[in-house]
């Protein structure tokens, strides 16, 4: 089996040395080995869960939820389902998130639109807009 130094295992896996030591606390990583130099060493086979994790935080998956999808590979009876419901789940937050963002970008604008930018702070409306109980 061939190891690689966390700074190989880095720059192979496009990831922060940082980053490999973090997910090892995390469970995410086997515990590295150590070499007779005193090196922290992982087997090479580390790369595909480093680009897995990579790419899983790129989709909008938080750590906890990249563990659950690790665990279920892990586990005899999963099935693809269990994979694709827990992705589903995670595109229907990432749309709210997409509509909440929208409604905040959409006032921003009307607030933006609201101000000529002339005159003094207390003559400002979107601070006067922003004192107000409710902003919509």
């Amino acid at each position: 089996m061939h190891y690689l130094t966390v700074g190989e295992l880095a720059d192979q896996a496009g990831v922060t040395k940082v980053a490999i030591r973090y997910y090892e606390r995390c469970g995410l990583l086997p515990k590295a080995t150590r070499l007779s130099s005193g090196y922290r060493a992982y087997p090479e086979i580390i790369i595909n869960r480093l680009r897995f994790i990579k790419n899983a935080k790129s989709v909008g998956f938080t750590l906890e939820e990249i563990q659950e999808l690790i665990a279920l590979q892990e586990q005899p009876n999963a099935t693809s389902q269990d994979i694709k419901s827990r992705t589903t789940i995670k595109l229907g937050i990432i749309q709210e998130k997409i509509q909440s963002l929208q409604q905040m970008a959409n006032t921003l604008e009307q607030l933006v639109q609201s101000c000529d930018g002339q005159g003094t702070l207390h003559q400002c409306p979107i601070l006067e807009t922003l004192y107000k109980k409710t902003v919509r």
